[in-house]
């Protein structure tokens, strides 16, 4: 099994560093290449750019907590959480699906 993980492109694990304006606040965050396109996807879902996504994560996170430290594993998590959330959606349509119908032959 481990070499399902183990035999990955090489490119998904490395970091890339971006920057990025939170409220006109140049800011840089360093995530693996992996999760910006999770980030991407997610934004993309939500009808905004990458950056005013985070941005609306950071408001919220800040909102909720008062501050945001480490806000990269943060979006690491978030990444995870939405991922594991799509994962539980493609596993209750599989189980929720109609059986398909036994095949008869004709004599």
């Amino acid at each position: 099994m481990c070499q399902i993980y183990a035999n990955a492109d090489a490119i998904v694990y490395e970091s890339r560093t971006r920057s990025l304006r939170i409220h006109n606040v140049l800011t840089t965050i360093r995530l693996e290449n992996l999760f910006w396109d999770v980030l991407t996807e997610m934004s993309a879902r939500e009808g905004l750019s990458t950056n005013e996504f985070i941005t609306k994560l950071h408001d919220e996170l800040v909102e909720r907590r008062g501050e945001a430290p480490n806000f990269a594993s943060f979006l690491r998590v978030c990444c995870l959480r939405y991922l594991s959330v799509l994962a539980g959606r493609l596993d209750a349509a599989r189980t929720s699906a109609p059986a398909t119908p036994a095949l008869h032959a004709v004599n």
